[in-house]
C-alpha cells in the first residue's frame, strides 16, 4: 500500500514564495524615500502632499488597470468588503500623513526610528492578545535585535540635528499604529477581493483624504515636467502599489509579526541607495545595525512558526483512504 501524497509539498512552495514578496515589498519601500526625497528636491512639493500624491497615483494607476482589464466591473463589493477596503484607505492616509507629520516635528532618523521600530512591536504583542500566549523567545529576541540594529542604523535620535520633540514621538508612534493595523487587517482576506484590487481602491481613497487637505494648507503645488510626472509615477507605482500587493500577498501564509519584521529591509534598502546614489557613507555603527537587522530578519525567516498553519480538509464520512 502506498503512503497517502499531501499537498505539503506545494503549501511549502507557497509559503516560501510569500516569503519572498514580503521580502521583496521591504526592499521596494526602501526606494520609496529616494524617490520621494528627489520628488521633493526636484518639484518643491511638501512632504505632506507627498504622501497623498504616492496614494492618489499608486491606487489610481492600480484602478486604471482593472478598468482597462475589465476586472473592476467583476468584483463581488458587498458591504463587508467595502467597510474593509474603506477601513485600510482611512488606516493608509494616517500611516502616511503621521509619519511625515513626525519627520517635521524630529526629523527622518528619528520618525523612522520610533515608526519601524514600534510598528513589529506592536503587531507581535497585537498577535499575542488575540492569540492569548506570549510571543515565541526566537520571536521577541529577533525584535529585540532588530530594535537594536534599528538604533544603530538610523545613528540614534537626533541624527539630523533635530531633537525628538513629544509631539513628533507621538505621531511616529500613531504612524506605527497604522502600519501595524494595516498588517493585522491584512492577514484577513475577503473572499473574492484579492490584493489588487484592495490596493488600488483603498489607496485610492486614502490620497483622497490627504489631498484636499494639502490642497488647503497650500502644500500642493507642483510645475509638472517630464522629470517631475516620472518621479511620482515611480513613486507612485513601485514604493506604492506594487510593494503594497506583494506584502498583502505575502500575508496569504506569513504570520503578521513575521511580516512586519521582515519590513525592516526597507531601512536596509533605504540606507544603501542613499549610499549609493546621494554618497552618503555609512559608518561602523550604522554598518553593525545594518547586520544586526539582517540577523533578526534571518532569525524569524528561518524560525518555526513563520507561516499561518493552514488547515487540511476533513475525509467525508464512509470514505476511506489508502
Amino acid at each position: 500500500m502506498e503512503p497517502i501524497r499531501t499537498g505539503n509539498s506545494s503549501a511549502s512552495n507557497s509559503s516560501r514564495t510569500d516569503l519572498l514578496l514580503v521580502a521583496g515589498a521591504g526592499l521596494l519601500w526602501g526606494t520609496g524615500g529616494l524617490s520621494g526625497a528627489l520628488l521633493i528636491s526636484r518639484s518643491g512639493i511638501d512632504s505632506f502632499a507627498v504622501a497623498g500624491c504616492r496614494l492618489a497615483v499608486g491606487g489610481g494607476l492600480v484602478v486604471v488597470w482593472l478598468l482597462v482589464t475589465g476586472q473592476l466591473c467583476n468584483l463581488p463589493l458587498g458591504r463587508h468588503s467595502l467597510r474593509r477596503l474603506g477601513v485600510l484607505g482611512l488606516l493608509a492616509a494616517w500611516y502616511q500623513s503621521c509619519y511625515f507629520v513626525a519627520v517635521e516635528l524630529t526629523s527622518v532618523g528619528v520618525a523612522t526610528l520610533i515608526t519601524l521600530g514600534a510598528a513589529p512591536v506592536l503587531v507581535v504583542a497585537a498577535e499575542s492578545f488575540v492569540g492569548r500566549r506570549l510571543p515565541a523567545r526566537r520571536t521577541a529576541a529577533a525584535v529585540a535585535i532588530a530594535l537594536i540594529g534599528l538604533v544603530l542604523l538610523v545613528d540614534g535620535p537626533g541624527v539630523d540635528g533635530a531633537g525628538t520633540a513629544p509631539a513628533g514621538a507621538l505621531a511616529a508612534l500613531a504612524s506605527a499604529g497604522g502600519f501595524a493595523a494595516i498588517t493585522m487587517l491584512g492577514a484577513r482576506r475577503v473572499d473574492g477581493v484579492g490584493a489588487l484590487p484592495t490596493i488600488g481602491l483603498a489607496f485610492v481613497l486614502g490620497g483622497l483624504v490627504i489631498l484636499p487637505a494639502a490642497a488647503a494648507a497650500g502644500r500642493v503645488a507642483v510645475e509638472l515636467d517630464v522629470e517631475t510626472v516620472t518621479l511620482l509615477l515611480y513613486l507612485g507605482l513601485v514604493p506604492t502599489a506594487l510593494a503594497y500587493v506583494l506584502y498583502f500577498r505575502g500575508l496569504r501564509s506569513v504570520v503578521p509579526g513575521s511580516a512586519a519584521l521582515i519590513s525592516l529591509l526597507e531601512p536596509l534598502a533605504a540606507a544603501s541607495l542613499a549610499a549609493l546614489f546621494l554618497h552618503e557613507r555609512l559608518g561602523a555603527s550604522q554598518m553593525l545595525g545594518a547586520l544586526l537587522i539582517g540577523v533578526a530578519i534571518t532569525a524569524v525567516a528561518t524560525g518555526p512558526g513563520m507561516f499561518t498553519p493552514r488547515v487540511r480538509p476533513r475525509a467525508r464520512p464512509g470514505r476511506g483512504t489508502r
